[in-house]
């Protein structure tokens, strides 16, 4: 509230102001206001603060000699994405709500690697979060908002965003919206496929695939905006880029200037082409993909998929493929090939100064884990680093930090404590990893022995 001095009708409004709880513009709600409750709602000016309840590890997480894990914070639902403010405050998207709120912001105030303030606010659902040139930006299903950060790290009016797109497709499969800015003011979005491999009956046995695909021309791509134009519409955007399934994981690459993505490759190869392909080949194909992009780039889906056995680009059985022809010469070629059904859901090129040098320009990607590779044993669940050098990578990609999951067992049957969604460096070069369904968020740091 601004200062008012010598004023009686001042000093009317500081203590009508004080009974119910409102700060005007203080940014910075004093959690202490209301003593005798430990969660208070935000009102469309102020974040109010609250204590986060911190749970012990259910789950031993293994990562390189050197690194060590904390519980950042606990019992967030479906924390998506996540991104670090320059002061070190931290935004979680929830796809849901905390205490009837959709984004979380956490603070570490005594620097012990775990949050001890929290507030909520923002009124839609969805997945994506990026932190920009003093504005955090998150995304529905549907819409893209920012909001603008003030100098302690929080968001002004955090009530009332400015909605930057609106109006993207959402049509009950692949719907969330991932987003990246890059350098020059552009805004990034994934539009996945409403479909699994483009055919006239979806995900049903023997259909074939419609040609042209009518899908490529409002979904399976990225489309491009303005990061710092109000209220673009769908029409507004720039088609970036094609034939990419479902790319959840996004990131622009400040070393290369260019964009990369991970895309969720097709499913249910052998249960819709039973003859052509077996359970095995149905539960490790196809590959997981990470590309690069630029303007005009097609990565092929449906036409193809990348098989990471036989090093091709397959043509897909819904276009008359058999396994083992080709298809879609043009389309481009992942840079690296995972094992398939991983769900690549976020990705994070490493810019920090606190990893050990091998670290650095490389890519970490949070795989969600599987639910279809029966009859043989779900798996993901983890974090993995590929190293790059020269804007390529530069060898074997690694587990970075598994356990996620909890026990064999629980990875095996697909029954996951926890399932890594979101990626995010901290302002030191610590890296922070959401989990989806309980919540939890960690905190990855080194230190030098």
């Amino acid at each position: 509230m601004k200062q008012i001095k010598n004023n009686l009708f001042g000093l009317v409004l500081l203590m009508l102001a004080s009974c119910t709880g409102n700060p005007g513009n203080n940014q910075g709600a004093d959690s202490t206001a209301s003593a005798d409750s430990s969660k208070m709602t935000s009102s469309n000016d102020t974040l109010a603060i609250s204590k986060p309840e911190i749970s012990a590890s259910d789950v031993t997480l293994k990562v390189p000699d050197g690194f060590s894990t904390t519980i950042f914070a606990s019992g967030l639902g479906k924390a998506r994405h996540i991104a670090v403010a320059p002061g070190g405050n931290v935004y979680v998207k929830i796809n849901g709500m905390v205490n009837g709120k959709t984004i979380v912001l956490l603070k570490d105030t005594n620097n012990d690697g775990v949050a001890d303030e929290e507030s909520v606010f923002g009124d839609f659902k969805g997945t994506g979060m990026a932190i920009k040139n003093g504005y955090v930006y998150a995304s529905s299903d549907q819409d893209v908002y920012r909001f603008k950060l003030n100098d302690d790290g929080t968001v002004s009016h955090p009530g009332n965003p400015e909605k930057i797109v609106s109006g993207l497709i959402a049509r009950n499969e692949h719907e969330a919206k991932s987003i990246a800015l890059d350098d020059e003011g552009n805004l990034f979005v994934n539009i996945g496929a409403f479909s699994n491999s483009c055919q006239v009956e979806d995900r049903t046995t023997g259909s074939m695939g419609m040609k042209p695909c009518p899908v490529l021309d409002s979904a399976a791509g990225i489309w491009e905006f303005k990061a710092d134009k109000p209220n673009q519409t769908y029409g507004d955007g720039i088609h970036y880029a094609s034939g990419i399934r479902n790319a959840m994981g996004i990131d622009w690459n400040t070393a290369t200037h260019s964009l990369f993505v991970t895309q969720h490759g097709r499913d249910q190869l052998h249960s819709i082409f039973p003859k052509l392909y077996t359970d095995k080949q149905n539960a490790e194909l196809p590959a997981e993909c990470l590309y690069e992009l630029h303007k005009g780039d097609d990565a092929g889906w449906p036409y193809i998929y990348y098989d990471q056995f036989q090093k091709k680009k397959i043509l897909a059985p819904e276009y008359g493929g058999d396994g083992k022809k080709t298809g879609a010469e043009k389309a481009i070629d992942p840079v690296v090939a995972f094992p398939g059904h991983l769900a690549p859901n976020d990705l994070l090129f490493y810019t920090g100064s606190q990893f050990p040098e091998k670290y650095k320009n490389g890519a970490f990607i949070a795989f969600h884990g599987s639910w279809n590779r029966a009859p043989e044993p779900q798996a993901g669940y983890f974090v993995v680093f590929v190293p790059f050098r020269n804007g390529k990578p530069s060898g074997k990609w690694e587990i970075f930090a598994n356990g996620f999951a909890g026990t064999p067992e629980q990875v095996a049957s697909g029954s996951a404590v926890h399932r890594p969604c979101g990626l995010a460096q901290a302002p030191d070069g610590a890296l922070y990893v959401t989990d989806d369904d309980k919540g939890t968020i960690w905190k990855i740091t080194y230190k030098a022995k």
